[in-house]
């Protein structure tokens, strides 16, 4: 990517928003544009940025066996009313935005287990086709009142939702742990730390749930976590009646000794039981031909939550100002970025060339009306793990590459970048 195609907006970063420095910084550049409350638009930044994990999503789950699909975003109301959950979710707590016209009417999808359900038993008909999973990326839509926090609580995001089958609760279970480790493996890939916590099912039809929490002073929730287990539970259930119920879930863990943090929920999974598969008379046929239940969980990861995340704690400050963005080099948009001096800028572009054919994702910073020290400013505006200044040290034999998360700087020579950049991509 050559820059001067970006055409992002200069910023001064004295003026961004002290709380959300990160997404205000993107908002600024004009990379992020708020047409409306809690509505979006995405520009080259976050939705590579997205890309990058998406692809870790997909790798994992499909590792896990579990199938790729897609649903509609616009759902008709009466599967929902199969379900039961169109009142639910259009007058009780009205969550879903809905659409009445000559047609009928519709909702814009805030969920899809009655998608799930109608589309995994068209091809499940029977015992020998369980357990199986599908699972899907693409928008989803919430009637927020309260939005917050730019894209920690919009009103339509990108989500991963998943969706599993199976003949019987034991195997239901087995199922839900094994999304649990195919989660860990997702958010250790990412790079956050994240806390697995007992929470309530609400309106999806489950019980108890399980979250998947990230610590950080910007989140809404209270959690309880215990360290040494690694695990913990949402304080809304303690107020419950039942909570002894939820209590169950945390092991051997102690409440009087588990710590109080400010955190957000990234995911969220839900044993659903055969809810759905009840209520909407959906079954499979057992070993002796049988009408039996599906016993189903769903799954969920929000996507925009988790950039959001990332890119507020990876904000960097020097001596106590702000002074930009640091991505984690695996989920970087473009791992690098190159500026040079007018009279090197060949050399500039031969790197820039070679980098770019040997598929390292790289900036060249080819803006003429700005100075060097505006360029470096704008590598962290953009968030870009690594800087390449090419100019009055530069000796023709070696490059230096500098971290700006922590300003390391190596010195490398030109024959082994394309390497160096490889080695870091694992």
């Amino acid at each position: 990517m050559k820059l001067s195609k970006l055409n992002i907006k200069k910023i001064n970063f004295e003026n961004v928003d002290i709380n959300y420095s990160g997404q205000d910084i993107l908002m600024k550049l004009g990379e992020l544009y708020q047409f409306e409350s809690g509505i979006y638009g995405y520009g080259n930044i976050w939705s590579k940025i997205e890309r990058n994990i998406e692809n870790i999503i997909i790798e994992e789950l499909d590792k896990a066996d579990c199938i790729q699909v897609e649903f509609p975003k616009l759902q008709p109301k009466k599967i929902w009313e199969q379900s039961k959950r169109w009142n639910i979710y259009t007058k009780d707590n009205d969550i879903m935005f809905t659409l009445d016209n000559n047609l009928g009417e519709y909702g814009l999808a805030p969920t899809a287990e009655e998608c799930a359900i109608l589309f995994g038993a068209n091809r499940l008909s029977s015992y020998k086709n369980l357990p199986a999973s599908y699972y899907q990326i693409g928008e989803k839509f919430r009637k927020e009142i309260r939005t917050r926090g730019y894209l920690f609580r919009p009103r339509t995001f990108v989500m991963m939702d998943a969706y599993s089958f199976d003949t019987s609760e034991k195997n239901m279970k087995e199922t839900f742990n094994k999304m649990h480790d195919v989660y860990l493996n997702i958010f250790n890939r990412i790079g956050i730390n994240i806390i697995p916590v007992v929470s309530d099912g609400g309106t999806m039809g489950g019980k108890v749930s399980e979250e998947f929490q990230a610590i950080t002073k910007l989140g809404e929730d209270l959690i309880l976590y215990d360290e040494k287990h690694n695990i913990g539970i949402n304080k809304e259930v303690l107020t419950f009646e039942d909570k002894d119920e939820f209590m169950t879930h945390l092991n051997n863990s102690d409440l009087d000794l588990m710590k109080e943090y400010n955190s957000i929920e990234l995911g969220n999974n839900f044993l659903l039981g055969t809810k759905y598969s009840e209520e909407m008379k959906l079954y499979f046929k057992d070993e002796y031909g049988e009408d039996k239940p599906y016993y189903m969980g769903c799954y969920g990861i929000g996507l925009g939550r988790i950039i959001a995340t990332i890119i507020e704690n990876n904000v960097v400050i020097e001596n106590g100002k702000i002074k930009g963005i640091s991505l984690p080099y695996n989920i970087a948009q473009y791992k690098v970025q190159i500026i040079y001096k007018e009279d090197k800028e060949q050399i500039a572009l031969e790197l820039y060339e070679n980098l770019q054919k040997n598929g390292i994702n790289v900036i060249l910073d080819d803006r003429t009306e700005y100075s060097i020290g505006n360029k470096i400013k704008d590598v962290y505006a953009l968030g870009t793990p690594y800087i390449i200044v090419i100019g009055d040290r530069f000796n023709g034999e070696k490059i230096e590459i500098e971290n700006t998360k922590n300003n390391f700087v190596e010195s490398i020579s030109t024959n082994d970048i394309v390497e160096y950049f490889k080695k870091l991509s694992g």
